[in-house]
């Protein structure tokens, strides 16, 4: 059998008819369009969340409880055992020292926060020196039993310096625009504008 053209037909299902709504009772969706009855909710651009019947809504019934400490510190938690297990995939190959760097390099903490070490897990490597902000005392005491030692050095910021190169986008786009209507005005395509000069002839003319 031969295909032809006119034998062309989408998949069922593929097309949907659109709804149209309001066109009469025996539509199905006439009078009030799938809205339900009439009422707020029926109209468009109504919000009624939080509203109870014009009533003290439950969420300012409530007391608050609680704040937001803007002080508090953010630490970045490194345990013994995921530096042990770090040692052992070789992602820290100098076990000697370890600092904040390597440990981040390792991808075991974040970057731009104090490293805080806790005890959780084995630490098998011996004499291991960490360099750490801050260190739990169970933690300390895991280390030094194993013949390391935690040393404490407190936690410097690294700002990005700002570029001294940098360009003010509003004075380039000036010094172009007027670089332009110069030479506009060279080759006769528009008018000069007119500047005023100031000299000092001027100005000492106008305070004699």
């Amino acid at each position: 059998m031969v295909m032809k053209l006119n034998d062309l037909r989408d998949n069922k299902g593929a097309r949907h008819a659109r709804k149209r709504k309001g066109r009469g009772i025996g539509s199905g969706l006439g009078k009030t369009a799938g809205r339900g009855h009439k009422g707020q909710k029926s109209r468009s651009g109504v919000s009624i969340k939080g509203f109870e019947g014009g009533q003290m809504p439950i969420y300012r019934r409530l007391p608050k409880r609680g704040f937001t400490n803007i002080f508090r510190k953010t630490w970045a938690i490194v345990n013994l055992g995921a530096v042990q297990r770090a040692i052992n995939e070789k992602k820290i190959t100098d076990n000697k020292i370890i600092s904040s760097e390597i440990l981040h390099q390792a991808g075991l903490v974040r970057a731009n926060l104090p490293v805080r070490l806790l005890a959780k897990g084995k630490i098998t490597s011996q004499k291991i020196t960490f360099e750490v902000a801050a260190a739990s005392k169970s933690a300390l005491e895991a280390v030094t039993a194993n013949g390391g030692q935690v040393k404490i050095i407190p936690f410097d910021k690294k700002i990005k310096p700002k570029s001294e190169t940098k360009t003010d986008r509003r004075r380039v786009k000036k010094v172009a625009n007027k670089k332009l209507l110069a030479e506009k005005a060279a080759r006769g395509e528009c008018k000069p504008k007119y500047i005023k000069k100031h000299s000092k002839n001027n100005n000492a003319q106008k305070k004699s």
